[in-house]
């Protein structure tokens, strides 16, 4: 088991990661090979950040990293709302609700970095 596995934001970003890719097999074949692939790379792009921070020196800078494509992704949420990409009508708050999940989750470890950075 790597050491990122046992990680709560982690394990959220990988349950985000395996919803998107469960939803947009339901959106209609123009915003399944567009807006739906962007949804599901981009929600593994920030699983696999998420998993770098934990080993890697420049934490700060992948949290960061990860925090922006979790910004992204939301607006890309907000565009699928729109144009009715959802098949269903839960589908839309459980996404943005997983989102800002392991956004906060990001957001409280980058702040805890900062503030282990700043003690003598």
């Amino acid at each position: 088991m790597s050491l990122y596995e046992n990680l709560p934001v982690y394990k959220k970003a990988l349950d985000l990661t395996v919803y998107f890719n469960t939803i947009v097999i339901h959106f209609n074949k123009h915003y399944k090979y567009t807006i739906g692939a962007d949804l599901c790379n981009l929600s593994r792009k920030i699983l696999i950040i998420i998993a770098r921070a934990n080993l890697k020196e420049d934490r700060k800078l992948k949290l960061i990293e990860a925090i922006e494509f979790l910004e992204e992704l939301k607006i890309l949420l907000h565009i699928c709302k729109e144009v009715k990409a959802f098949n269903g009508k839960k589908s839309f708050g459980v996404a943005v609700k997983s989102v800002i999940e392991v956004l906060k989750q990001c957001e409280g470890w980058l702040r805890s970095q900062n503030s282990s950075s700043t003690k003598p």
